[in-house]
């Protein structure tokens, strides 16, 4: 562990986690909103004032489970310092700009854990991955979009029969309502999910600094910075990625928005309350190809769908590599 770092250090640190969570926000923006914008319930400049609120308030909700399984599950926290956080942080915000520009809905989740293990292995091998909370996160990888998926696929059989009486314009009046609703779970469940691994860096960089005594926790006042700053990323948009999120998958119908947005964030709430990191790309990408080949396979335009699962298969060991080359060139540069 390094020796007690200035205010100055310390305080640089923090900005760049909340840098991580502002950009987290800007990421995923299209995570809480691409639905609702591409079924035209809500103008986009508005939807992204709606999902920012619920990202903001997600701390009423929701306990910290996930801020403490990645402050604590993910590498030891012996093993955590100044230079394996920053590294961590460089190598999921490098990671996380790429695939914006490129426009690839790819998870920060894991760009950030994958930033974590590069650093923490870069430091000190691999004994430094704490195994129990990282097999977890890596088996939410493949479950959190098959559950969602599943999900909704449910949902738009369920409403399908439930609405198999009322004419076509009926349904649409009413699922554009229900979809406000819908969008909110979601973008609760986005701000309790994401903003917390944030807390978790910052917690654990302040208790590896002995700002916290002998017991790990997140201050509530690194809870509400964080829930601002992702806050604050989601107001910012993200529209290369609403585009490839909301029209590019398949075409969506308010409907199937309501059921997709519902399917990930009932993925998302009991994903929060088991302290589960999970990706709430993942998540929301599982749930829109589930409604899309509810109606039929053709409907779901595969080879997008192809390239984001290649994007998630890569997110991981790309921000290690990032990580590890930033820690090492720290080194060096000392």
């Amino acid at each position: 562990m390094d020796a007690t770092l200035g205010l100055p250090i310390l305080i640089f640190l923090i900005a760049v986690a909340l840098l991580f969570d502002f950009l987290n926000g800007l990421h995923d923006a299209a995570n809480s909103i691409a639905t609702i914008v591409s079924t035209r319930v809500l103008r986009p400049q508005y939807a992204v004032m709606w999902a920012a609120f619920f990202n903001f308030i997600a701390f009423l909700v929701f306990g910290l489970h996930v801020a403490n399984t990645i402050g604590t599950g993910i590498i030891d926290a012996s093993v955590v310092d100044a230079t394996v956080i920053f590294a961590a942080l460089v190598g999921a915000i490098v990671w996380n700009l790429i695939t914006w520009a490129l426009g690839i809905p790819s998870s920060s989740s894991h760009a950030l854990i994958g930033g974590l293990v590069g650093a923490g292995v870069a430091k000190a091998g691999i004994s430094a991955a704490v195994w129990s909370g990282l097999s977890k996160a890596l088996l939410a990888i493949v479950l959190s979009p098959l559950v969602g998926f599943l999900l909704a696929l449910m949902l738009v059989a369920i409403v399908s029969w439930l609405s198999v009486r009322s004419t076509p314009f009926a349904v649409d009046r009413a699922f554009r309502i229900l979809q406000f609703v819908s969008a909110s779970l979601y973008s609760l469940g986005h701000g309790g999910n994401d903003a917390q691994k944030t807390m978790g860096i910052i917690a654990v960089l302040l208790y590896s600094q002995g700002h916290l005594g002998t017991d790990f926790s997140v201050p509530f006042w690194v809870v509400i910075s964080c829930q601002a700053a992702m806050g604050l990323g989601t107001l910012m948009g993200g529209w290369r990625i609403v585009r490839t999120m909301g029209l590019r998958i398949t075409k969506l119908t308010p409907m199937q928005g309501f059921c997709a947005e519902t399917g990930g964030a009932a993925t998302l709430f009991m994903a929060t309350f088991l302290g589960v990191p999970v990706s709430t790309t993942h998540t929301i990408t599982g749930s829109i190809v589930g409604v899309g080949a509810a109606r039929r396979v053709s409907a779901v335009r595969w080879n997008v769908a192809s390239s984001i699962v290649y994007a998630w298969v890569i997110t991981i060991p790309a921000s290690a590599s990032v990580a590890a080359l930033t820690y090492w060139a720290v080194l060096l540069l000392r």
